[in-house]
C-alpha cells in the first residue's frame, strides 16, 4: 500500500519533470510529517474531549483508559508517520540504515504498547485506592504491590519480545538466564533475600503504610511510610527517617499496635492501712464508676479489687479498657479515671498512701540512770529556754514603753 501510495505521487510531480529526485525526496518526506503532525494534532484533541465528555459520566474506568491512551496513541501516530518517511527516503536511496526501518517499528510499537500499559495500571490504581472515586477503596500497600508485580511481567515480556523482533532465539535467552541466575543468586543473596522479604510482607501484609509498628527485638519503631522492594521506610517518633531492609521483618517479630481494638489502663492505687474499714466501698464505688464512664468498653475486661497488703499501703487493683485507640485522648480519658478515683478516696475520708515507717519499742525498754539524768536536763533546759525568751521579749516591750 505504501509503495503504491509512494509511486502514485512521485509519478505526478515526476510527469511535471521540474524537479530531480533528490527534491522530489524531500517534498514527499515534508509532505508525510506535515500530514503526520497533523493527524496527531487531531487525534489528541479527539481523544481529549472525549475524555472530557466521559467525565460527567458514573463509569470511572472510561477516565482511566483514555487518559492512560492519549498520549501513546499520538506517540502511535508519531512512529508511522516518521516510518513512512524513513521508507520514502529509502526508495531514492539504497544506505543501510533504511533496511531496519520495519524492525524499528516493531520496537517502537512494543515501546509504545508498555507506555500504555503502564499508564493503564497507574489510573487504574489510584481509582482502586481514591476514596472518592470508590465507596471501599483498597488497601494502598496491596494495590502498589499488585501494580508493581504487573508492571515486573509487563517489563519482562516486553524485553523478551523486543529481543525475538531483533532476531536473538528466546529459548537461548531463557537458557541463558537460568545459568547466569545461578551465578547473581549467589553474588547478590542479600539483594534477593530482602526482594523477598517484601514480598512476604506484600503477601501476609503484617503491616501497611500509615501504620504504628515496633519490634521488641530491635529497636525499631514509627509510622509505616514506604514499602519498596528493598527496603521498608519508617518514620520514628522524633521525625527521623528509618531504613529497614525487608529481610528483617522475616526474623523478628513484629507489633502493630495501629491494629488495637482498645486501650487499656492498668493501675494499682494504694490506701493507708488506718482506712481499711473504708475499702469494701471504696472498691465498689471504684467499679460502679468505671461501669458507667462513657468512654470506658463495659464489654471488655473490667477489674476492680482489693489486691494485697503492701508495704505500706493497701493495694486497688484497676485494670479496664477505653473504648478509643487515640493516643492523646487516651490520655485524657485516663486522667480524667484517675481524678475521679482520687475523689472517691477522698469523699470517704480515706487518703493515697505513700512509704512511711513506723518504729514501736518494747514497754520493757528502760534508760540507765545517767542517760535518764542527762535526758531530764536537756527536757528541763528546753523548757526554760521558752521562760527565758518569754522575759527578754518582756523586757525589750517595757523598755519600748518607757522610750
Amino acid at each position: 500500500m505504501i509503495g503504491q501510495m509512494l509511486a502514485f505521487m512521485n509519478g505526478s510531480i515526476e510527469k511535471f519533470g521540474l524537479l530531480s529526485d533528490g527534491w522530489r525526496a524531500g517534498v514527499l518526506i515534508f509532505l508525510l510529517v506535515l500530514g503526520t503532525a497533523t493527524v496527531a494534532f487531531i487525534v489528541s484533541r479527539l481523544i481529549l474531549a472525549i475524555e472530557n465528555k466521559f467525565k460527567s459520566t458514573k463509569n470511572k474506568w472510561d477516565d482511566a483508559f483514555l487518559h492512560a491512551a492519549r498520549r501513546p496513541v499520538v506517540a502511535f501516530v508519531w512512529l508511522q508517520g516518521v516510518y513512512w518517511a524513513a521508507e520514502v527516503a529509502h526508495h531514492f536511496s539504497d544506505a543501510e540504515v533504511f533496511k531496519a526501518n520495519g524492525t524499528v517499528l516493531q520496537i517502537g510499537f512494543v515501546w509504545v504498547l508498555v507506555w500504555f500499559l503502564f499508564g493503564l495500571v497507574k489510573e487504574v490504581e489510584k481509582v482502586l485506592t481514591s476514596p472518592i472515586k470508590m465507596r471501599k477503596p483498597m488497601d494502598y500497600t496491596t494495590v502498589n504491590a499488585i501494580s508493581k508485580l504487573l508492571r515486573a511481567v509487563i517489563i519482562i515480556t516486553a524485553v523478551l519480545t523486543a529481543l525475538q523482533t531483533l532476531g536473538f532465539s528466546i529459548s537461548g535467552v531463557l537458557a541463558f538466564g537460568g545459568v547466569g541466575g545461578i551465578a547473581v543468586g549467589f553474588a547478590a543473596k542479600d539483594l534477593l533475600a530482602n526482594f523477598f522479604g517484601g514480598f512476604i510482607i506484600h503477601l501476609d501484609r503484617p503491616f501497611k503504610v500509615g501504620d504504628w509498628i515496633r519490634s521488641p527485638d530491635r529497636n525499631i519503631e514509627g509510622t509505616v511510610e514506604h514499602i519498596g522492594w528493598r527496603l521498608t521506610t519508617i518514620r520514628t517518633f522524633d521525625k527521623r527517617p528509618l531504613y529497614v531492609p525487608n529481610a528483617v521483618f522475616t526474623t523478628i517479630a513484629v507489633e502493630n499496635p495501629s491494629r488495637m481494638t482498645n486501650r487499656r489502663i492498668s493501675e494499682t492505687i494504694g490506701i493507708r492501712y488506718a482506712d481499711v474499714h473504708s475499702m469494701q466501698k471504696i472498691v465498689e464505688e471504684i467499679r460502679e464508676m468505671l461501669k458507667n464512664h462513657e468512654e470506658i468498653d463495659s464489654n471488655q475486661t473490667l477489674i476492680v479489687n482489693f489486691l494485697a497488703f503492701n508495704a505500706s499501703s493497701l493495694d486497688i487493683m484497676l485494670y479496664t479498657f477505653t473504648k478509643t485507640t487515640e493516643w492523646v485522648r487516651f490520655h485524657e480519658i485516663k486522667e480524667d479515671v484517675l481524678l475521679k478515683v482520687s475523689d472517691i478516696i477522698e469523699s470517704h475520708g480515706a487518703e493515697i498512701a505513700f512509704p512511711t515507717r513506723t518504729l514501736h519499742l518494747p514497754d520493757g525498754v528502760r534508760l540507765s540512770g545517767e542517760a535518764r539524768e542527762q535526758g531530764e536536763a536537756r527536757s528541763e533546759g528546753s523548757k526554760e529556754a521558752p521562760e527565758s525568751r518569754g522575759e527578754s521579749e518582756q523586757g525589750g516591750q517595757s523598755a519600748g514603753d518607757k522610750a
